[in-house]
C-alpha cells in the first residue's frame, strides 16, 4: 500500500481540498452549491475536503453557519472520514468544542492552528494541542507563522508528535528545507504540503498529502499533479506544475480567497463573492487571475 494514499486509517493523506465556501450575492452561505462542490471534488479524484479553513472564510462565519458547513460536507462526501474540518479558535476550549462537534459529525480528523490571539510560547502551544487532541480525533497541526506569528518549528512539532497530540502537519512556512529536518526529528509525523506553490518540492521531499487550494478550480489536474509528484514521475509532474504555477502562486498571497473564487467562477464552479473584511480583487489583480486561469483552461487543464 502506498504511504502517500488516502486510507481510513490515515484520512489526512492524499489530496484534501481546503474548500472555498460559495456565497450568494447577499453573502449568505449557499449550502446546496457547497454540497454539490464537495461531491464534484471527490468525483474528480480528490481524496477529501477541509471545510472551515482560511479559504472557507471560517473567521467570518457564525457558529451556526460553521457547524452547518461541517454537516453539509459530511453528508455530501458520504463518508465523514473524508472530511477534516478546521477547528481553529482563539482559545483551546473553543477549539476543543469544534473538535468534539467534528467527532459527533463523524469526521476523520481535524486541522488546528496554534493559539492565534498572541505569539504563544512552546509551553502554551503544547497545552493547546493537548486540550484539543483530548476530543479524540487525529489532529493535523497547521503551521502558518506569517499569519499567526507562532512558528511550529521541526523541534516543536517533534515534541507535539512525541506527546501524541498530532499525527501530521500542514506546513505553510514556504521553507521546503524544513521537510528534511522534520523527517530527521519526527520520522513518524506526516508532512502535508500546505502551500500550493511548493507542492512538487515537498512531494519529492516525502510529503504524504496536500491540503490544496487551487484544486477548487482544477481538481482533476491537481489530483493528477499530486499523484505524479509523489510517485516521482517528473515527466508528468513538471510540465503540469509549470503550467499551473502562475495560479498556484496565488495561494500564498493575501488575496488567495478572492483569486481562487474568481478562478472557480471562470471554470464553472460555485465561487461567488467574499465576506468582509475581505474586499474584491483590484482590477489589476483580477485581470492577472483571469489571464492565468484562461491560459490553464486553453491548455486543457480544467
Amino acid at each position: 500500500m502506498s504511504t502517500t494514499s488516502w486510507t481510513r486509517q490515515h484520512p489526512w493523506r492524499g489530496v484534501m481540498v481546503a474548500t472555498a465556501l460559495p456565497l450568494r450575492d447577499d453573502l449568505s452561505v449557499d449550502h446546496d452549491a457547497y454540497a454539490a462542490h464537495v461531491r464534484h471534488l471527490l468525483d474528480q479524484g480528490c481524496d477529501g475536503v477541509v471545510p472551515n479553513g482560511s479559504l472557507g472564510e471560517y473567521q467570518s462565519l457564525t457558529a451556526d453557519e460553521r457547524a452547518r458547513v461541517v454537516r453539509t460536507a459530511v453528508e455530501a462526501a458520504g463518508d465523514g472520514a473524508r472530511v477534516m474540518p478546521g477547528v481553529s479558535a482563539y482559545g483551546a476550549a473553543e477549539a476543543r468544542r469544534w473538535a468534539e462537534h467534528a467527532a459527533e459529525a463523524g469526521c476523520g480528523s481535524v486541522l488546528l492552528l496554534p493559539p492565534t490571539a498572541y505569539r504563544a510560547d512552546d509551553r502554551a502551544v503544547l497545552a493547546h494541542y493537548a486540550a484539543v487532541a483530548a476530543a479524540g480525533l487525529p489532529v493535523v497541526a497547521y503551521n502558518n507563522p506569517t499569519d499567526t506569528r507562532t512558528d511550529l518549528t521541526p523541534a516543536l512539532l517533534a515534541r507535539l508528535h512525541d506527546a501524541g497530540h498530532i499525527t501530521a502537519v500542514k506546513d505553510f512556512s514556504g521553507d521546503v528545507r524544513r521537510a528534511w529536518e522534520l523527517a530527521e526529528q519526527a520520522p513518524g509525523l506526516d508532512l502535508l504540503a500546505g502551500a500550493d506553490d511548493v507542492l512538487l518540492e515537498l512531494a519529492l521531499a516525502g510529503a504524504k498529502g496536500w491540503i490544496a487550494g487551487y484544486a477548487n478550480a482544477f481538481p482533476a489536474d491537481c489530483a493528477a499533479l499530486y499523484r505524479a509528484a509523489v510517485a516521482g514521475d517528473l515527466e508528468t509532474a513538471r510540465p503540469l506544475y509549470a503550467a499551473l504555477h502562475p495560479l498556484l502562486r496565488w495561494d500564498s498571497r493575501t488575496e488567495f480567497v478572492q483569486a481562487v473564487k474568481l478562478s472557480m467562477d471562470l471554470t464553472g464552479r460555485p465561487g461567488g463573492p467574499v465576506r468582509p473584511p475581505r474586499l474584491p480583487l483590484t482590477a489589476e489583480a483580477a485581470a492577472a487571475v483571469r489571464a492565468a486561469t484562461k491560459k490553464a483552461v486553453a491548455d486543457g487543464r480544467r
